[in-house]
């Protein structure tokens, strides 16, 4: 090779490391995992489009908190105990969000939650259920991904919404069951 010729020579990137169907534990065992909770429920961005990313295309909101000021509004819990009094016997519809502490879309929904609560308080409650801590009631409602949010009227089950979804799309679900 002659001097002062230049060559340019490829470099390969590493590969995206990617989860075949076969090996994704929801699809195995409908069980509701870390995994199951990441890609079933995160929304497309333009960082996930650059990387390769798997997401779907409905979109998301975030929550963006003021500095220094807690806007979080704190959605009570329910748990196997209180189902029946707080859910099931509840004159008013309920929406309940079924996550798990390590769920990183539920944290993005718990605040839409909670606005949510206190915009329709008299009308609607609202409850948090940690599906790890609570499996039967997971698995009786048949919850294979979180976030889920379900809406109970008169003790029946009459909608739900999976994923970190808009605050318009809670908003569209909840308006079919509260009085106005």
């Amino acid at each position: 090779m002659a001097a002062g010729l230049f060559v340019p020579v490829p470099v390969a990137s590493p590969p995206l490391a990617r989860a075949s169907a076969s090996a994704h534990p929801a699809r195995r065992a409908c069980a509701i995992t870390p995994a199951s909770c990441s890609s079933a429920t995160f929304r497309s961005s333009p960082l996930r489009a650059a990387t390769g990313l798997p997401g779907n295309r409905r979109g998301a909101s975030v929550v963006r908190a003021v500095e220094g000021q807690d806007t979080t509004i704190e959605v009570p819990d329910v748990n196997k105990s209180t189902w029946q009094s707080l859910v099931m016997e509840s004159e008013l519809p309920v929406l309940v969000e079924f996550w798990a502490p390590w769920c990183g879309p539920c944290k993005m929904i718990d605040p839409v939650v909670g606005k949510l609560s206190k915009e329709y308080e008299g009308r609607l409650k609202c409850y948090k259920l940690n599906t790890d801590e609570n499996p039967d009631i997971a698995s009786q409602y048949v919850v294979r991904s979180i976030p889920t949010m379900m809406i109970f009227k008169n003790g029946e089950k009459k909608d739900s919404v999976i994923g970190a979804v808009p605050e318009s799309t809670l908003t569209t679900c909840i308006e079919k069951f509260v009085e106005r």
